[in-house]
């Protein structure tokens, strides 16, 4: 990582955070730890899904943690890469399916077609 970007996380940078909001800070922990609880989706599966969706966000922080927990949870390599595939799969097929809105733009600007009315 960039170290001008994103410092490295400390104890003392996440001490600093949490003082700063304690009681928020508490409750974004509880809310982690049911979300990535085992429920429905087992505790793996969850972990898979964060390293997806940390890659679509491009969070650093979240990639590593979320890779490291993933390996954790008994994820193996192939997981986790085709986990990340399937988000940028997600990602390109965002880019693709609004395609259509700048179509649609381009023939409302274009106006009607030549024998269209």
């Amino acid at each position: 990582m960039d170290q001008s970007m994103y410092p490295v996380m400390s104890k003392e940078l996440a001490k600093q955070r949490a003082d700063l909001a304690p009681d928020i800070q508490a409750a974004f922990r509880a809310f982690s730890a049911a979300v990535f609880a085992d429920g429905a989706l087992p505790k793996k599966t969850k972990q898979l899904i964060a390293v997806a969706v940390a890659h679509v966000t491009q969070c650093p922080y979240c990639i590593k943690g979320h890779t490291e927990l993933a390996v954790k949870q008994g994820a193996s390599e192939q997981e986790i890469m085709e986990a990340i595939w399937v988000a940028a799969e997600m990602r390109a097929g965002g880019a693709y399916a609004h395609s259509t809105l700048a179509l649609d733009t381009i023939n409302h600007a274009k106006g009607p077609m030549p024998g269209q009315g």
